[in-house]
């Protein structure tokens, strides 16, 4: 027998048990991850320096968000709470439009405890995003990667500050590319991310980072009846949203002064005509003077081709809308009774 004593200090001193025997008279072993399995205990130790980097190398851009107002001892009362982190080192930061939207003060707490306050430079509610400014230079700030290049599978790491909380962090992969978003204003956000790493309520407006630690979405909402869905802006959205905000002040999109429902075409004529889908867009009403009715579109009219794609909803023309410039003609299909007919209508800013 051993001295149970002897062996408790040599186990505590990490000296070598293996010639002590357990209560079956078998050698003792520890219980911890044989050598021969090390291989796969060095690709998770890989993974986890992977993490740790983007983490340590980004954690200093992301800040949390406070809104709310001045109480009556001039101390600022925060009312809600969200994430954003440093885009430009002299202190332009981005967000969810919907953590910032209405806010009376905004305030922006860096993981050093630093509170500056901030303001509004620009919002999109169409794309939930909103750029913000605090009074500060030389900040540490975080890259805009290729929202283009991510492939489903692929390891991401969502970060924030919520409420205040020293960079947040959850891993997981991108579960699918490509999903469409309803914004609270009933605007469709196509292109969406859906990943699998766990967020909150307080990470809203954080950003979503690849393996180099950039940023490659924005975190926008979760599902909180379903475990672990999250969704993001892509990057490449976030690109051309903040740079209309800050060469011109808003995003703009155009308009084509019309109103229109899905319809469902007869087989025949998709098979004459050879369309592209079942489906088009009725025009159910037509602005006087705006660029459907300048055009020459007729209430009745289905729309089913624009710019050379398929329509077969609303949100088809918005995303095309997006794609098109404004103010240059834009060729339109259409069915009317049983005619196929061409129209070009030039897109006006939507206000």
């Amino acid at each position: 027998m051993t001295d149970p004593k002897g062996s408790s200090l040599a186990w505590l001193e990490g000296r070598d048990l293996s010639g002590v025997e357990g209560t079956e008279g078998a050698p003792c072993a520890p219980c911890e991850v044989p050598r021969s399995e090390m291989s796969n205990v060095e690709l998770l130790d890989a993974y986890s320096r992977a993490v740790i980097s983007v983490v340590e190398h980004v954690g200093p851009a992301i800040v949390s968000i406070s809104v709310g107002q001045e109480s009556p001892e001039a101390a600022f009362e925060p009312l809600g709470a969200g994430s954003g982190f440093v885009l430009t080192p002299d202190g332009y930061l981005l967000t969810n439009n919907h953590v910032v939207s209405g806010a009376r003060k905004i305030e922006a707490v860096f993981i050093d405890g630093q509170r500056l306050a901030a303001a509004v430079v620009g919002d999109d509610p169409s794309s939930d995003l909103a750029v913000i400014r605090v009074n500060a230079s030389g900040l540490p700030y975080a890259t805009l990667g290729d929202s283009a290049a991510l492939q489903v599978g692929q390891l991401v790491i969502a970060m924030g500050n919520p409420f205040g909380f020293q960079s947040t962090v959850s891993t997981g992969v991108v579960s699918a590319l490509g999903r469409s978003l309803r914004t609270r204003q009933g605007r469709l956000i196509e292109n969406i991310i859906q990943h699998a790493a766990p967020l909150n309520p307080g990470n809203s407006g954080g950003p979503l980072l690849d393996s180099k630690g950039r940023v490659i979405g924005i975190n926008t909402a979760i599902i909180a009846q379903a475990q672990g869905i999250g969704f993001a802006i892509p990057s490449n959205t976030a690109k051309r949203v903040v740079t209309q905000i800050l060469t011109i002040g808003r995003v703009r999109r155009g308009y084509l002064g019309l109103v229109g429902m899905p319809r469902k075409l007869d087989r025949r004529l998709v098979r004459f005509y050879k369309l592209g889908s079942d489906f088009g867009v009725e025009v159910g009403l037509v602005e006087p003077g705006g660029p459907a009715h300048k055009a020459g579109l007729q209430r009745g009219d289905v729309i089913v081709l624009a710019a050379g794609k398929v329509v077969a909803s609303i949100d088809d023309i918005f995303r095309i809308l997006g794609e098109e410039p404004i103010g240059q003609p834009l060729r339109l299909v259409a069915i009317r009774l049983k005619d196929r007919l061409d129209f070009e209508v030039v897109p006006e800013e939507a206000r």
